[in-house]
This record gives structure tokens, sequence and C-alpha cells, in this order.
């Protein structure tokens, strides 16, 4: 289960990332914030999908307030 969790990570993440080419500033941040914010949310719980998109939350939520500037 949790290998099948980390390929649907990357798969998400470099699909999410491709799709990035019309996107302003403040959106690409926010896109990365939750990819590396769910990736770590998955590392730091052992894959548990809660702590995933727990950190997604929270690093998409990041990445939209550093993109302000």
């Amino acid at each position: 289960m949790r290998q099948t969790a980390k390929l649907a990570a990357g798969v998400l993440l470099a699909l999410t990332l491709s799709a990035c080419g019309t996107m302003s500033h403040r959106e690409k941040d926010t896109v990365i914030g939750a990819g590396i914010g769910g990736a770590a949310g998955a590392a730091l719980t052992g894959g548990d999908v809660a702590g995933t998109v727990g950190g997604a939350v929270v690093g998409g939520v990041i990445g939209n307030q550093v993109g302000k500037r």
C-alpha cells in the first residue's frame, strides 16, 4: 500500500506541475506548496492519509501566502 501511495503522489505531483504553464505566480506557489506539504506529511506520518492531506493543506496555504509577494 505504501508503494502505491508514493507512486500516486509522484504521478499527481508531476501532472500538477506540468499544468502550471498558464497559472499565475501565486497559483504556482500554492500548488508547489501543497505538493511539498503533502510529501512531508506522508513522510512524517508514515504514509497516513490524514497526515498527507493535512500536510498538503498546510503547504498550500503557506505557498499561497508566499505567492502574494
